[in-house]
This record gives structure tokens, C-alpha cells and sequence, in this order.
């Protein structure tokens, strides 16, 4: 079998490109031949260069116009030239044998309020919504992976009938690299933070602050007045927003903002518990490492934590209320976490990347067939 994956960027790390480069890794141990198309191999030779917010964000918009446009066309006729080839694309460009959902716009703006002003302000979202219900009511994919049953839900909720089948597949987590620490690590990790043996750590990771649930982890932190708060990501913009939001909240010393750094691990090993009471999720990648590292979660039902989490074995799955999700913190201060730590654990070695890169393939030998 060859696989040819369609994806903006590919790369080590968190989001599309991780979920692609894994896969990717995963194939190749597999014995499959792959390939990767990508943005790079498609756009013009004066692309935009991203040098401040506002060429950053114009960069973005004529990536995604021209990967899902000229990027289209030019994967098509790439595909023609290996008609054995099983073909999953991840995101913008609108060809592909399996198309992965990697979130649905709509339901990320409607779990946010002012889903019309969201889209007035900004225009792309106007152009990836109509895009994306020509893919979905098309016959463009013949499969659509989801990366949740709720996924598959907000999927039809937001453009009706869906014309390819779901087939839902979770992501998956490198078990290998993200595991407990050692005791050595673990004071290593906390040594270069600054932190005590007896700091109860409990650790955000995400870009993307107010979607993830940031403000509420700030506000909470008043129902748990012995809580440390560790966050990681964000650029300076948000990280200002977010340090004054902790000095009206009269937290800010317990708050610790690390920026956007090139390797979670340390931080996760650093920590003892992990937040991300979200408003919007597909499946969080973050929320898989920090279940293979030990930690137990507390998250808010969205996206895959429902069918990830065993509630009070794992973590816990709370409404996005800063007064409960405090509470929850609170309850952890003085908690025996060994229990936790291997429930988290043993519950992440289901979602192993060589466990989820199988079921890819056994749904591109599905597509072979049938097309054949």
C-alpha cells in the first residue's frame, strides 16, 4: 500500500502538522510507502513573510486560500500520477481520499457566543465555511475521520447531511517519549522552574488562552488558595492579557507563564496535575501527553476528554464554572496522586500512535478496496 498524506506543515510537535508527522513516522515503521505533499510544494514564489500580528494573520488567510484553491489543483494532478496510492488529507485543501477533521469552525464559535460577529470580523471564516460545506456535502472525500463522537455530532449539526461516512478515529500520543519522570527529572524539571518539592503544580498548555479555558483557570485559582498555576504557550499579546487578568483576580503570584517552548515535556514532568477546561475541543493532543505522563486531568466534556477521561479515576470532567473547577484543585492539594498517576497512565496506552496509525490503514485498505 502507499499512503500520500496532504497537509499545510508537517513537524514534530502539537497540532495538524504533529498529528501528520507522527502518522507519518508510524507508516514508515509499518513497512508502508509515503509520501507528504504540503503547503511549500504548492504556493507561489513570493508567498507573504510573516514579520509582525498583522502580516502573521495575512500569511495564514493566503495560506489557506491558496492551499484549499491552486493547492487542489495541484494535488490532483499529483494523485493522477499514482492511482494506487490511498491519499488522507488534513485541513484547507479540498481532495483526498480520507479527509481528517481536525474541528469543526462553527462549533468552536458557537461554544465561544456571537458565532455572527465572529464571522463578520473576520471574513475567512466565511470563506472555510463555505469551503468546508462543499467538502461535506460533496462527494469530494470518500470518508470523513472524526476525531470524536462529538465531533461526528457537531459535524452534521453544523452543515446537516454529511455525504461520505464518519468513521471515528481519536489522535493518539507517543508513549514512548511522554511518560513519568524519574525522581531525577522530575527535580530537574521543577528545579529550573523555581519550584518546591511541596508546590502542587497544576499545568495549562495551549496557544490559544481564552478557547482553552485560561480565564477560568485564573478566576479558579481563587477557590484553590494553595494552587500553583503553570501555563505554557501563548505569545506576549496574550500572556499581558492574561497576567493582568491574574492581578484582578489577586492570583498573580501563583501564576507562572512560561511562554511557547519548543518541548512540553519538561513542564508536564514539572507538574502534578493537568487543566485544560476548554470551550471547544476536537481532540486535544496535550491532554493525551499529559495522560501518558502521569498526571491526572481536569477538563471541561468537549471533544475527545468525554471518552478520554474516567471521571474521579483519571481526573475529572467539570462545567466550565471557575467555583467547581477551583473546588476540584482544591481537593487535589492533599491528595495521594500515585493512584491517579497510573490510572492516567494505563488509560493513555489505548491512544499509542502505532495503535491509531493501524486503524488508519486498515480504513485506507477499506478505501482501496472499494474503490477498486
Amino acid at each position: 500500500m502507499r499512503i500520500v498524506q496532504i497537509v499545510p506543515t508537517i513537524g514534530p510537535g502539537s497540532g495538524v502538522a504533529g498529528v501528520a508527522w507522527n502518522l507519518d513516522r508510524e507508516f514508515r515503521k509499518l513497512g508502508v510507502e509515503t509520501e507528504t505533499i504540503t503547503y511549500s510544494m504548492t504556493s507561489p514564489p513570493r508567498s507573504i513573510t510573516p514579520r509582525g500580528p498583522i502580516s502573521a494573520r495575512l500569511a495564514t488567510m493566503q495560506r489557506v486560500v491558496l492551499f484549499s484553491i491552486q493547492g487542489t489543483r495541484f494535488i490532483e494532478r499529483f494523485l493522477a500520477e499514482r492511482p494506487d496510492a490511498v491519499s488522507i488529507c488534513h485541513n484547507d485543501a479540498v481532495v483526498g481520499d480520507i479527509y481528517v477533521n481536525h474541528g469543526v469552525l462553527h462549533a468552536a464559535m458557537r461554544a465561544r457566543g456571537m458565532v455572527a460577529f465572529r464571522y463578520l470580523r473576520n471574513p475567512m471564516h466565511i470563506f472555510t465555511h463555505v469551503r468546508d460545506r462543499r467538502r461535506y456535502r460533496g462527494d469530494t472525500h470518500r470518508v470523513v475521520v472524526a476525531l470524536a463522537d462529538t465531533e461526528a455530532a457537531a459535524l452534521r449539526k453544523a452543515f446537516g447531511r454529511v455525504h461520505p461516512p464518519v468513521v471515528v478515529i481519536p489522535n493518539g500520543v507517543d508513549l514512548d517519549r511522554f511518560r513519568p519522570p524519574t525522581p531525577a527529572e522530575r527535580l530537574a524539571a521543577r528545579t529550573r522552574l523555581g519550584l518546591r518539592d511541596s508546590d502542587r503544580v497544576f499545568a495549562f498548555v495551549g496557544h490559544e488562552f481564552d478557547r482553552k479555558g485560561l480565564p477560568l483557570l485564573v478566576r479558579a485559582l481563587q477557590h484553590a488558595p494553595r494552587a500553583l498555576l503553570l501555563v505554557v504557550g501563548g505569545d506576549r499579546r496574550q500572556i499581558e492579557t492574561a497576567r493582568r487578568q491574574a492581578q484582578r483576580a489577586g492570583v498573580a503570584e501563583r501564576v507562572l507563564f512560561v511562554g511557547r517552548q519548543p518541548d512540553v515535556l519538561p513542564f508536564l514532568h514539572a507538574a502534578d496535575v493537568f487543566a485544560l477546561p476548554s470551550a471547544y475541543e476536537a481532540n486535544a493532543l496535550a491532554l493525551l501527553e499529559a495522560l501518558a505522563c502521569g498526571l491526572p486531568v481536569i477538563a471541561t466534556p468537549v471533544g475527545g476528554a468525554a471518552a478520554t477521561i474516567a471521571d474521579g479515576k483519571t481526573g475529572f470532567l467539570v462545567p466550565a464554572d471557575a467555583h467547581v473547577i477551583g473546588d476540584r484543585m482544591e481537593g487535589l492539594m492533599d491528595e495521594d496522586l500515585a493512584p491517579w498517576s497510573e490510572s492516567a497512565r494505563e488509560s493513555a496506552t489505548a491512544f499509542s500512535w502505532t495503535l491509531i496509525a493501524q486503524r488508519y490503514l486498515d480504513l485506507a485498505d477499506r478505501v482501496a478496496r472499494e474503490r477498486g
